[in-house]
């Protein structure tokens, strides 16, 4: 199984999502991260997973610069390998994997590679011939429907149902934006909300991640 895991923003969540799918996977997971930028400046997404879930990671490409990877890219004059070859090093890992994990960097359409390839063309190149489940990270405060509805719009646009939305950091005291968008998001996209992290869960020590995972998420996340 290939699980990717998108969002509708950067810093939405998703770094703590993939951990939470590869803690609910077990042992046999690998969580990869195509695209990295930013190198140096926080602690990079991969290493984060790694330190929360405890699995084996990959990253493929690492850019300096905290922008999208193909500016980063243009940016320094740098060279960068397309979404094809990201395609054929995921399916190369599914061979002898039972789980891997796909985090995008930014959102759905944020372009991978100079030639214009995005995290959506990937998915759409791996659900060719693998199983591919895709998770939409959003946030929950105003704005969050027309930024998720545009977001499983695309994805259907090539012919991926997303297979459920996570809420990436919900905070202790909702105000009504957050309180209505919890029953507004999957009224408005048809996607159900299968998980819902609690804001600040990725700065957990490990162990307290791994053992609150299940109390946050419902029987269909990872299911």
């Amino acid at each position: 199984m290939i699980r990717i895991v998108t969002g509708t923003d950067t810093g939405v969540g998703k770094t703590v999502t993939t951990a939470a799918l590869a803690v609910r996977a077990g042992p046999g997971a690998i969580a990869v991260k195509p695209a990295q930028t930013g190198v140096g400046t926080d602690e990079p997404d991969i290493r984060a997973v790694a330190r929360l879930a405890g699995c084996e990671v990959a990253e493929f490409t690492r850019l300096e610069d905290p922008l999208a990877p193909d500016t980063a890219a243009r940016l320094r004059g740098v060279e960068i390998p397309p979404v094809s070859a990201h395609a054929a090093r995921i399916r190369e890992l599914a061979r002898t994997r039972d789980t891997v994990l796909v985090e995008g960097a930014g959102g759905l359409l944020v372009r991978l590679d100079t030639s214009g390839g995005t995290l959506l063309d990937l998915a759409a190149d791996l659900a060719r011939d693998h199983p591919v489940q895709v998770y939409v990270v959003t946030r929950i405060g105003l704005g969050t429907l027309n930024h998720t509805e545009l977001t499983v719009g695309a994805l259907r646009s090539r012919g991926l149902e997303p297979a459920g939305l996570v809420l990436g950091a919900v905070p202790d005291e909702p105000g009504l934006a957050e309180r209505c968008n919890r029953t507004e998001l999957p009224r408005v996209t048809g996607v159900p909300v299968v998980a819902a992290f609690p804001d600040g869960a990725g700065s957990l020590a490990p162990e307290h991640f791994r053992a609150r995972v299940g109390t946050w998420v419902t029987s269909h996340f990872a299911g």
